[in-house]
């Protein structure tokens, strides 16, 4: 999944550089693995150690950021497929001076909130349904100006599940753009079957 990721990235001609953040002690199977594909000519390739969490993570990947970059994508690599019409649409909403872009879908399933139940499997009682029109299922790669979120990484300290909950922490505002049904995150048995589907799709329209 890294290499489709990082190729999906890379597929964006406003991408130049790909820090790619391993695990804290795998950065060098990390960097023996992007050697081995073809990726392309034109993008730059960077491989940092991570930390113990995932914003620690993203922090260490920001550092090692050279300092004339002013956009910053954010990509989770359980989203191999995404399409680079998604990556492009992010960037160029921050260009246009948002400080935080997040594509996004629409819910198709009613959501409930509920009191978690003290075992996984028992019944949970229903405590509110919000109102699904108001809800969007978040995906990555998220967009950033530099600056706030490296502000945010600097200031916020508590855990949040991605890096555009920190900026909202922070008071700015956060847009959202249209996601893509193929960026769905890979987590599951199923999952991999759909991931594998959408790429034997792909290598039959483009002829391979």
């Amino acid at each position: 999944m890294l290499i489709h990721a990082v190729r999906a990235m890379a597929a964006s001609r406003s991408v130049s550089l790909v820090v790619v953040v391993a695990p804290p002690d795998g950065a060098p199977e990390v960097k023996s693995l992007l050697d081995a594909h073809a990726l392309p000519e034109r993008t730059d390739f960077l491989v940092v150690p991570g930390g113990e969490t995932r914003q620690e993570s993203v922090k260490l990947g920001l550092d090692a950021l050279p300092p004339d970059y002013d956009i910053v994508l954010v990509h989770d690599a359980a989203r191999p497929l995404v399409p680079v019409d998604t990556v492009d649409a992010v960037i160029e909403a921050v260009r246009s001076g948002a400080p935080a872009v997040v594509p996004a879908l629409p819910l198709a399933d009613t959501v409930k909130e509920v009191e978690p139940a003290a075992t996984a499997g028992e019944p949970e009682p229903v405590v509110a349904t919000p109102v699904r029109a108001r809800l969007r299922a978040v995906q990555t790669p998220q967009g950033f100006d530099r600056a706030t979120l490296i502000h945010a990484h600097e200031e916020i300290t508590e855990d949040v599940t991605d890096d555009a909950g920190m900026v909202e922490k922070l008071g700015r505002t956060v847009l959202l753009v249209p996601g893509h049904e193929e960026a769905f995150k890979v987590t599951r048995p199923l999952d991999l079957v759909l991931a594998e589907a959408v790429l034997a799709r792909r290598r039959l329209n483009d002829g391979f």
